[in-house]
This record gives C-alpha cells, structure tokens and sequence, in this order.
C-alpha cells in the first residue's frame, strides 16, 4: 500500500486485488470521516463559493449540478442545506460538497444525505499552508489531480514573481497596514488567516498582528482603543468588502475617532472584494497583486 500525504488531508492509494485491478482512493476529510471511491464524482452539488471556484478552475464546471445562493450567478440549480434533503435527493448528486460549518449547525441534513447513499464531504482550510492540500483534495474528487497540480504550479510562479517585487522594497519603506473583517464589531483578521498570508505576501505590515483570535475563526479581535492608539502607525487601511463586511470608504472615514487614523487623513481607505483574500481559490493571487498595488502605486 502505498500513503501519501497531503497535510491536513490525508489520502491513502489502496491497490485492491483481483483480475480487474482498479484504484481506490480514500479521503480523510476535515471531520475525520473516511470516503473511498474508486471512480470521480460527476454529479456535484457544492454549497460553498470556494469548492465551485475551484472545481471550474480545474475544468469541472460539467460536473457541478448544483450550488449556494452565492453562485446564483453561474445559471446552475441553487441549493441550500436550509431547503431540507428531499430537495437535493431528488436531484440524484453523487457527492455533496460542504464545509464544516454547515455540518456544525445541521448535523441532520448530512446524516439524511449520508443515508440516502449521496456521499458528503465536509472540507475547508483553515490557514494559507492548507490550501494546495484542499486543491487537490477537489481535484481526486472530481478526477482533476493534473488540473489541481497545473492550478498550484501556475499560482506558485505568479507568487514567485510578487515576491521579487516585494524584496526590491527596504523593510523602512513597507507600508503598514490595518486589516479590517467587519467593521460594525471593529474586528481584523487573525494571524494565521489567509486574508493575513495575503497581506504579508503583499508587502504589507499588519499593525493588528497581535489581535486576539476569536476561537475557532479566522476573525482577531482588536477593539476601536486599540486601533485608534495605532492610529499614527497606520499608512494604509483596508477592508475586505462582501457579505461579511457590507461597508463603504465613507462609513470608515465617518467613523467617529477615526480622523485619528493616518490612513484616513491620507485618503488612504481601500476596499479588497472578499472573495479576494478569505476564499481559498486561485483568485487569492489577483488579491496579492491588487494589495500590492494599493501599497506601492509608486511601484508601477
């Protein structure tokens, strides 16, 4: 038997015997549930925007049957684990693709698929260096490995390239920044989030690096004192925007206190679509680049 790792996904190859020799392919997903399959899945229903993304970027769009409310857009079926499991029984999926949050709240909805033979698998990183696991856990299941290896070359090379650009500028001249994740409750991102790996990769210097992780998320809680304190470090402030973060650059210049920010005074408040630095698909090069720009227009 030969095992191969992909932290923190494992995937065993299991060589099954017998005159019609066929490879089986056994996943560990991210709720340590174990699915084996022999053949790719073709008739997919994928309740969360970065699972679609990514099954179209390795050429999957064929296979994708069904999706969440956030891909309306695409013209496919849309589904939701709130419409009960009738209605995605009765569109015969093979394999429903979630994330653990919706596990987490409706444990029954997958138990129902689960017993109506559909298969369900629960995946979502949670930090940048998870993420080409995730790729190619996509790519098994939809019989995309080479498809998931050329996206993680391809998006290798353009981060190779950023960061050359990144290295020409003296550590005295990088920007620093505040990450905004929503502002109503006046929260960054955590350390270890992807929307932070984007930043840094970026060239910028995250003034919130020490924000207090909100347990089990990838949200730093920092706290209006504590930003406005930073106020006169801040060259630049960004906010993710999207259904996360339903904000605009006057809400953020409005806010009272804020004329403390030195972004503010500068005019120096951007927005950073969300699906650009939070969602694990190759898009989250497009976010280091437009990041970098925003940084250092200087540069271009």
């Amino acid at each position: 038997m030969q095992k191969i790792t992909f932290f923190p996904l494992l995937f065993l190859l299991l060589f099954l015997a017998g005159a019609n020799c066929s490879l089986a392919v056994q996943i560990t997903d991210v709720n340590d549930q174990v699915i084996t399959f022999a053949q790719p899945f073709t008739r997919i229903i994928s309740l969360y925007p970065a699972h679609s993304d990514n099954l179209v970027a390795m050429g999957a769009s064929a296979s994708l049957i069904g999706v969440s409310e956030e891909d309306r857009a695409r013209g496919i079926p849309v589904f939701s684990h709130h419409d009960g499991a009738e209605k995605f029984i009765a569109a015969q999926p093979d394999l429903v693709l979630v994330r653990p949050m919706i596990e987490r709240a409706n444990p029954d909805f997958a138990a129902a698929l689960r017993r109506a033979g559909i298969t369900v698998v629960s995946l979502q990183p949670n930090a940048f260096d998870e993420m080409f696991g995730y790729w190619r856990a996509l790519g098994l299941l939809a019989g995309r490995e080479t498809a998931a290896e050329q996206m993680i070359a391809g998006f290798e090379a353009k981060r190779t390239a950023l960061r050359h650009q990144v290295a020409a500028i003296p550590e005295n001249k990088r920007r620093r920044v505040y990450f905004e994740a929503i502002h109503a409750r006046m929260k960054t991102f955590a350390a270890d989030s992807i929307a932070n790996t984007v930043l840094k990769e970026a060239g910028g210097i995250n003034i919130a690096e020490n924000a207090d992780q909100v347990h089990g998320t990838n949200i730093g809680a920092f706290g209006k004192e504590r930003l406005l304190a930073a106020g006169n470090q801040i060259d630049v402030y960004l906010a993710q925007e999207g259904r996360m973060n339903p904000v605009t650059v006057a809400t953020i210049e409005d806010e009272p206190g804020f004329q403390a920010i030195k972004a503010v005074r500068d005019k120096r408040v951007y927005l950073v679509p969300e699906a650009l630095i939070a969602r694990p698909t190759p898009r989250l090069i497009e976010g280091m680049e437009s990041i970098h720009a925003l940084l250092y227009p200087e540069a271009k």
